[in-house]
């Protein structure tokens, strides 16, 4: 709802499929936690032409693309969008080398290095959620807040794909 009590198109469920979760690293799991709580407290996802929602999305990978599934809440189908997963690669590989630098740096207690760390990966953060809104642009009108956290999950997302297959 908005300030005026309107309806806002949203998102209330997000979920991760793939075959086998697998432990993340903690600094990808409190990302990832993080982004669900996020998502949960408030987003804007209105997929075009499916009415206001509420929306069940579930994001997985299948031969190298990603997919949206879309549904309502009684999980009745309402679009399946497939991106190519190729032009997010190297932001998603950036961006989870930044992490792994981050928790190494607050081990180390390195304040410093961590705040400029920290700058980077808001900076790849950025650039990884504007894309995806780019890449979504014709299927779905996001704002910048739910493209932020779809993309932190979309990292999660292949993070655990990726290590499946090492």
């Amino acid at each position: 709802m908005t300030a005026d009590n309107l309806p806002v198109p949203h998102l209330s469920r997000v979920l991760l499929h793939d075959s086998s979760p697998g432990d993340l690293p903690p600094m990808i799991e409190a990302d990832r936690a993080q982004a669900v709580l996020d998502l949960e407290h408030g987003n804007f996802f209105a997929p075009r032409g499916a009415g206001l929602g509420p929306f069940v999305l579930t994001l997985s990978v299948r031969d190298g693309r990603l997919l949206f599934d879309i549904r309502d809440e009684a999980m009745q189908p309402i679009t399946l969008i497939g991106l190519a997963l190729g032009p997010l690669r190297r932001l998603i590989k950036d961006y989870v080398m930044m992490l792994d630098s981050y928790a190494t740096a607050v081990q180390d207690g390195r304040e410093a290095r961590i705040q400029a760390i920290d700058m980077g990966r808001r900076g790849l953060h950025n650039e990884g959620a504007a894309l995806v809104a780019a890449r979504l642009e014709s299927k779905v009108e996001i704002d910048l807040a739910t493209a932020r956290r779809l993309f932190t999950l979309i990292a999660v997302l292949h993070h655990r794909v990726t290590s499946q297959s090492a």
